[in-house]
């Protein structure tokens, strides 16, 4: 893929990551359809610069599989799941579902992307202990890169 090309696929991503953040956090503390929210945002929001189709799967596939994506979190976390902030744990969700579902992004691209989002919509220090978590998960989950990686 052209340099060019790769740039505007990562900020459309980012986009992405960031209008699910918040429509899943709506789906965790309202439990509102993820239809409803889906349209809520798409008309509410532009995403003429969003990649739609990872801001739906994030929305629609995430949910689905949240037992087995908390279930994996557990021995990860120095607290009882319930007791997470609900931004880190819906940002701790996604990470997981990248770091297990979205081989094509690197694991670095996951932690960056919820870290960043950490710092814009999270508690002072949550940002590091988002990076914690995943980076365990990712020397789990994606050994492999790691290992490889220079």
């Amino acid at each position: 893929m052209p340099a060019v090309a790769h740039s505007r696929l990562g900020a459309e991503r980012r986009k992405a990551r960031h209008y699910a953040m918040q429509a899943l956090y709506q789906w965790y503390m309202a439990q509102a359809s993820l239809g409803e929210i889906e349209h809520e945002f798409t008309q509410e929001y532009d995403f003429a610069h969003v990649d739609l189709a990872y801001f739906q799967a994030l929305l629609h596939q995430i949910p689905g599989c949240v037992d087995e994506l908390d279930a994996a979190l557990v021995p990860l976390l120095d607290r009882p799941i319930d007791d997470l902030d609900p931004i880190e744990h819906t940002l701790l969700r996604m990470g997981m579902f990248e770091l297990n579902e979205r081989i094509d992004v690197p694991y670095k691209v996951v932690i960056n992307e919820a870290v960043a989002l950490a710092k814009k919509f999270g508690a002072t220090d949550s940002h590091k202990y988002i990076n914690g978590v995943l980076d365990k998960a990712a020397r789990q989950i994606r050994k492999v890169e790691i290992d490889a990686a220079p």
